[in-house]
């Protein structure tokens, strides 16, 4: 039986295989939770370089966060992401979830990023 860190590298391998079938040349926001932070990238594929980013970890959102594993931190995530993305020229993008459940937090996170202008 597979541990639970291949069963969840295997599902995220599942998810970003069939993201790169109809991706046809966009970004991907990929999006990692921890049990104390949430992270998300722009990745561009095809040159292999992430394009903006944003945790809950950055200075611009530690001071003003109660804590960085909750709904309202991947809100704000969401919201800097998008906005960095933006001003990256970026506002078409593939959502990654990884192995993560589409719910909570990684929720929240898309939410945001969609208000900020990002469209998936």
């Amino acid at each position: 039986m597979a541990s639970r860190k291949e069963a969840l590298a295997k599902r995220a391998n599942r998810v970003r295989r069939h993201l790169k079938s109809v991706a046809n040349g966009r970004p991907r926001l990929s999006v990692h939770r921890s049990s104390k932070n949430i992270y998300a990238q722009v990745i561009d594929d095809v040159a292999g370089k992430t394009l903006a980013s944003a945790s809950t970890l950055d200075k611009d959102l530690r001071g003003s966060l109660k804590t960085g594993a909750d709904v309202s931190a991947a809100a704000a995530v969401g919201k800097l992401v998008a906005e960095r993305a933006s001003k990256a020229g970026v506002t078409d993008v593939v959502f990654d979830r990884g192995a993560f459940i589409y719910h909570g937090r990684i929720k929240a996170l898309a939410d945001a990023a969609r208000e900020g202008g990002l469209t998936f």
